[in-house]
């Protein structure tokens, strides 16, 4: 019966969260190692060997809340309101648009399991933001300058739009 190598067991135990990121409170709805692996995100652990320039701690709990406070609006149909400030690190997340950017940003730089039930809990999120929000028909808003498409959050309605 074939057995896993010494040093891939080690690569998977060194990969886990250190308590101190177990013992913080968890993040959302997310199970205690999936907030201990953004906890390290958060608190700058280069563990992984990659580093956010924006991620501050506690902000994944923020944008979260960003999230799922847009989806709580009342009403049948939500439109999407661009920040006045996008320049500015406080006033972009005012755009519930940006809000996802950044999480899909930090799923991207998850460990797989933790990547995986982040994904998950975004995936209902982005079912409740596709259902109420409109398609934007306007295929000049799809794209950036450089001709690249945005990612599926990004092309609809806005406030004005």
């Amino acid at each position: 019966m074939p057995r896993k190598r010494p040093g891939a067991i080690r690569a998977v135990r060194e990969r886990q969260p250190p308590q101190w990121a177990r013992e913080l409170p968890p993040i959302g709805r997310l199970s205690r190692d999936t907030s201990a692996a953004i906890h390290m995100l958060e608190h700058g652990d280069h563990s992984y060997g990659y580093h956010l320039f924006d991620l501050q701690p506690g902000r994944t709990s923020q944008l979260l809340y960003g999230y799922r406070k847009f989806l709580r609006q009342p009403g049948r149909r939500l439109r999407l309101v661009a920040s006045e400030c996008p320049a500015c690190p406080g006033c972009q997340y005012d755009d519930v648009a940006v809000v996802r950017d950044a999480l899909e940003e930090i799923e991207s730089f998850l460990p797989p399991p933790a990547r995986a039930e982040l994904r998950r809990l975004l995936a209902g999120l982005d079912a409740e933001f596709g259902r109420r929000t409109l398609h934007d028909p306007d295929p000049s808003h799809w794209t950036d300058w450089s001709g690249n498409p945005y990612p599926w959050w990004h092309r609809r309605l806005y406030m004005g739009g």
